[in-house]
Formats: C-alpha cells, sequence, structure tokens
C-alpha cells in the first residue's frame, strides 16, 4: 500500500495479499461471503461471529483452499470481546487493514407500534451501536486501511414492518458518512447495501422459505433477472477494501441488482 495506484496494473490494486481482514457475522450468508471473497483476493481473514462451529467451518474452508484465515468467537455487543477480536487479527497476522461490520439483523417484521421495546433495543444494539464499537475500535488499530459497513435499502426509504431495522441502517449510513471524514485520510469507510440476498434471516424476516424464492423475485421485480448472491456483495467489499479504491470514502454502494431498495 506505499506504491502509488498509477504505478500498477488494474489487477494489482485488486490484490489484497498485503491485507487483513476482520469480517464480523462472518459464520454464514453474507458474511461468509465477504470473507471467503477477501481470502480469494489474497487478504488474511478473522471470521468472527457467536456461533464457533460456523465460523471454524468458514475459517477452514478457506485455509483448505490455500488461503490465511482464524476463527473467533465474538459477541459484536460486548465491548471487550470486540477489543480482544481486534487484538487477535493482530497477534495473529501482525497488523490489522480492514474491518467489515456485518453482523446485524432482525427476525422480525411487524408494524413499529406493536413491536416490543425489548426487541427495539436489540436492534439498535446489535445493528447500530455494534457498528459505531466496531469502527471505534479498528480505528484504534488499523495504521491504514478501511472500514466497511454493511447497511440496507431499508435505511433509505419506508419499509412497513421494518422501522426499527430500518432506523438503525439509516443511522449506519450517516455514522459513514461522518467517520469517512473523521477518520481520513488515515482510513477512508464506506457502506455496501445489499438487494434481496436470500439468506436465512432475510428469508425469516419476509416470510418466505427457500421452494419461494421464484416469488420472491417477482415481488421484488428486479430489473436484472436473479437475486443476489453473498459472492456479488464480496465482491463489492473487495472492491472497497482494496487500492482500487483508494479514493472512494464515505459512499454507500447499493448491490441489488437494480430493484428500488426496500
Amino acid at each position: 500500500m506505499t506504491m502509488s495506484s498509477d504505478a500498477r496494473t488494474t489487477p494489482q490494486l485488486f490484490d489484497m495479499s498485503n491485507h487483513v481482514a476482520v469480517v464480523t457475522g462472518g459464520g454464514r450468508g453474507i458474511g461468509e461471503g465477504i470473507a471467503v471473497s477477501f481470502a480469494e483476493a489474497g487478504a488474511a481473514v478473522v471470521v468472527a461471529a457467536r456461533r464457533t462451529a460456523e465460523i471454524e467451518q468458514v475459517a477452514t474452508r478457506i485455509r483448505d483452499a490455500g488461503g490465511r484465515a482464524i476463527a473467533v468467537t465474538t459477541d459484536v455487543t460486548d465491548d471487550d470481546a470486540v477489543d480482544a477480536l481486534a487484538q487477535a487479527a493482530v497477534d495473529e497476522f501482525g497488523s490489522l487493514t480492514t474491518w467489515v461490520n456485518n453482523a446485524g439483523g432482525s427476525p422480525m417484521r411487524m408494524p413499529l407500534a406493536d413491536l416490543p421495546r425489548e426487541e427495539w433495543d436489540r436492534t439498535i444494539a446489535l445493528n447500530l451501536t455494534s457498528v459505531y464499537v466496531g469502527s471505534m475500535t479498528a480505528a484504534r488499530y488499523i495504521d491504514q486501511g478501511s472500514i466497511i459497513n454493511i447497511s440496507s435499502g431499508a435505511g433509505t426509504g419506508p419499509v412497513p414492518g421494518s422501522a426499527h431495522y430500518g432506523a438503525a441502517k439509516a443511522a449506519t449510513n450517516s455514522l459513514t458518512w461522518t467517520l469517512s471524514a473523521e477518520l481520513a485520510p488515515k482510513i477512508r469507510v464506506n457502506g455496501v447495501a445489499p438487494g434481496a440476498i436470500p439468506t436465512e434471516v432475510m428469508l425469516k424476516a419476509v416470510g418466505k422459505t427457500d421452494d419461494q424464492l421464484d416469488q420472491l423475485l417477482d415481488e421484488w421485480n428486479i430489473p436484472l433477472g436473479r437475486l443476489g448472491t453473498p459472492q456479488d456483495i464480496g465482491a463489492a467489499c473487495v472492491y472497497l477494501a482494496s487500492d482500487a479504491a483508494s479514493w472512494v470514502s464515505g459512499e454507500i454502494l447499493r448491490v441489488g441488482g437494480g430493484a428500488k431498495p426496500r
């Protein structure tokens, strides 16, 4: 990362072999896709989540493919655990350059007037406060690099039934913009807003099953004609974390097949 961008080819700009990346919520779905994509681009990856068996499986998958990865069991709502996660990355790989705040979600979909107060508090803690804590922790450990916050289209417009989640994601977008100014020029901060990607959490939230994916595709009217995959998000994160995006900060990249955010 000491070489100027105009001295390298485009493939060299996308090479992440000099990166050490932490991915929260990395045990499945979008987080797994990001972790694997980073590893395939050459990064050393620290896969973090609460479910030890899942993150161990992802780390093993990466190592079996010739990559570098460790699994660190982490509850992102525990400040001390998040700091220990960053320290584990430095202890294992010698540095930290990339932090992805991916852990989040809410399985409840209902009008805000019916939402239990405890679910509001849980959603804010998991989807917003953890992004703040993760970003502040990353900033203490990263000398030069980037933070990527996984947002949602729910943060850019009305989504009846998901006001609690949408509010957290709207605030995540705001946090991304402000941090991109406050942490510059050392750290770039961007967001990725995934569209319809049929992960377990997403299907539960919209009340669909795996055998109803065609119905979901029709309902969302996606112009590019397919649902998304975790790799779609992983590829976007590789771009934002790599030196190919060295002049990109404070952006929320929508990856949704051309569909309107929801």
